[in-house]
C-alpha cells in the first residue's frame, strides 16, 4: 500500500514516489509527449475513450444515483501500426533488452511472460481466500463477480502460454472477452496515471550517532487510542527524534541515517535495507494513524517555494537536499503516519496480501474496483533509453490490479508498481499521464 509521495501496500498504497496530486501537474508536458508515435487520429489515446452511446447510458444510471464505476464494452479494435495497442514485450515485438533494463530479473528469452504469469498466480490465490470472498460479496458492478474474476484470469494464462504474438493475444481476447472500462474522472474514460516503487535505503537495527531517525512498529493497542489518533507531529515532533517520549515508546523498528528516507518509505509503504553488516531485509505496511495524507510538494507550491509548472519528485528531493533543515517545517504539515513489520526480505506486498510484481501490478480504489482482477492499463509510461536519458512511451500492459493507496481515489486514478530501487524510483518519480483502465472478463457465455 502506498500514498504518493511514495507508497505500496495496505495503507494506501502509499503511492510510491508517484506524487499523485503534484505530480498532475505534469500532465500538459506528458500529453504532448503521449501522442508523438501515433500519427492516424483515429489511434490516438481518444479512441480509447468511452463510446458516447455508453457515456449516455452511464449518465442515466448516475441520474438514478447508481454507483457505476465500470462500464461493460468490447475490446479496442487496433488500428494497423499502431504498437501502442499491444502488450508488444510480451513477445518481443519490441526489444526485450529494453523491458530488460527496467527489471533486472530477466534471465532468458521465455522471461518476457513469466512476470505477467506469476502476478496471475498471485492472484489466482487470493481469490480462493475468505478476504475475496467478503471482498466480492457486495461488488457494485453487476455482471462482476469473484467466480467470473478466477475463470477469466486461469483462461488469460491459458491464452498467454499459447500463443505466440501480441496479435493472435488480442484476436483471442476479442473472441472470448468483454471489456469493463473505468469511466475515469471525467465519466469518458480519462485516468490519471502515476507510479510507485520500493526504496532501497540504508539502516541499523540500533540506534547510533549515524542512524538517528526510526520507523516504528504498530502499536498493539492502537485501536484503544482515544480518536482523532495522534498527528505526526504529535507522534515524532517536530524534529522527528521525540518518539520515544510518548506513544511510541519501545516501538522503534529500524534507524535511517537521513530524516526524509523513513517519510518517504512511509509514502512507499514499504522499503528494503541494507543494513551495516551487508545483509538485506525488507519492511512493509503494518497499519496508520487514521489521517489522510498532505503532499510536501504541494506545501512546497502553496508557499512559493517551486513553481507549480513542471515540478516533480526528483526536483522536490533536490530542494530539501539544499535546504535540509525545512524538512522540519513540512514533513510535521502531513498528519498522516505509517506502521511497518519486518518481511525478512520477502517482495513488496499489495493491499490484497499479495506480492507485487514490477510493471504487472497496480493501485487503485478498491470500494470501486475489482481486488486482484486482470486489468489492461494504456498510457504514457517513461522508459531510459540506450543513452541513459529518460524518455515516454505509449503502452498497453496486462495487469493485476493488487493494490491501493490512501492517494488513490475514485475511478479515475491508478498508481502503477514499477519494482525496487534508484532506476525504478527515477522512473516513478516522473511518470504521470492520461490514459484508460480496462478490465478483462470471460464473455457469459464462457
Amino acid at each position: 500500500m502506498k500514498k504518493t509521495l511514495a507508497g505500496l501496500g495496505k495503507f494506501s498504497k502509499i503511492i510510491a514516489i508517484s506524487l499523485p496530486v503534484v505530480l498532475s501537474i505534469l500532465l500538459v508536458r506528458m500529453q504532448s509527449l503521449a501522442y508523438r508515435e501515433l500519427s492516424p487520429p483515429e489511434c490516438r489515446l481518444q479512441k480509447w475513450d468511452i463510446p458516447v452511446s455508453l457515456t449516455a447510458e452511464n449518465q442515466d444510471a448516475l441520474t438514478q444515483k447508481q454507483k457505476v464505476p465500470l462500464i461493460q464494452r468490447l475490446p479496442v479494435t487496433c488500428c494497423q501500426g499502431d504498437t501502442s495497442c499491444f502488450d508488444e514485450v510480451l513477445y518481443g515485438q519490441i526489444s526485450v533488452k529494453q523491458f530488460k533494463i527496467q527489471n533486472s530479473k530477466f534471465k532468458n528469452e521465455d522471461a518476457d511472460k513469466k512476470p505477467l504469469i506469476s502476478a496471475i498466480a498471485c492472484s489466482l490465490q487470493y481469490l480462493q481466500t475468505a478476504n475475496a470472498v467478503a471482498a466480492y460479496q457486495n461488488y457494485p458492478v453487476a455482471g462482476i463477480t469473484r467466480d467470473r474474476v478466477f475463470k477469466s484470469l486461469k483462461r488469460f494464462r491459458e491464452l498467454l502460454l499459447k500463443t505466440n504474438s501480441a496479435t493472435e493475444l488480442h484476436q483471442a481476447i476479442e473472441r472470448e472477452f468483454v471489456l469493463y472500462q473505468s469511466v475515469g474522472k471525467d465519466n469518458k474514460g480519462s485516468v490519471l496515471f502515476t507510479a510507485y516503487y520500493e526504496p532501497l535505503y540504508a539502516a541499523s537495527r540500533v540506534p547510533t550517532a549515524e542512524y538517528r531517525y526510526p520507523v516504528y512498529r504498530l502499536p498493539p493497542d492502537l485501536n484503544s487510542w482515544i480518536k482523532p489518533h495522534p498527528t505526526r507531529l504529535e507522534l515524532e515532533g517536530v524534529d522527528g527524534l521525540q518518539g520515544a517520549k510518548g506513544k511510541l515508546r519501545g516501538l522503534e523498528l529500524f534507524w535511517f541515517r537521513d530524516r526524509l528516507e523513513p517519510y518517504l518509505a512511509q509514502i512507499e509503504g514499504s522499503a528494503r535495507l541494507q543494513l551495516p553488516d551487508g545483509t538485506q531485509t525488507t519492511i512493509g505496511y503494518a497499519g496508520n494513524n487514521a489521517y489522510n495524507y498532505k503532499s510536501i510538494g504541494r506545501e512546497l507550491v502553496n508557499d512559493g517555494k517551486l513553481p507549480l509548472q513542471g515540478i516533480t519528485l526528483p526536483i522536490i528531493l533536490d530542494y530539501f537536499q539544499k535546504h535540509p533543515q525545512e524538512l522540519n517545517i513540512y514533513i510535521p504539515r502531513d498528519r498522516s503516519f505509517v506502521f511497518f513489520q519486518e518481511n525478512h526480505g520477502q517482495p513488496a506486498q499489495g493491499s490484497i496480501n499479495v506480492p507485487l510484481t514490477a510493471e504487472r501490478s497496480i493501485a487503485t480504489d478498491k470500494s470501486l474496483m475489482p481486488p486482484g482482477a486482470l486489468a489492461l492499463i494504456h498510457t504514457s509510461i517513461p522508459f531510459v533509453n540506450p543513452t541513459g536519458k529518460m524518455e515516454e512511451r505509449i503502452v498497453s500492459r496486462y495487469v493485476l490490479d493488487q493494490d491501493t493507496g490512501g492517494a488513490i481515489k475514485g475511478a479515475g486514478r491508478v498508481d502503477y508498481f514499477l519494482g525496487t530501487g534508484k532506476l525504478a524510483g527515477d522512473r516513478a518519480g516522473v511518470t504521470v499521464s492520461n490514459g484508460q483502465l480496462f478490465y478483462l472478463l470471460l464473455k457469459s457465455q464462457n
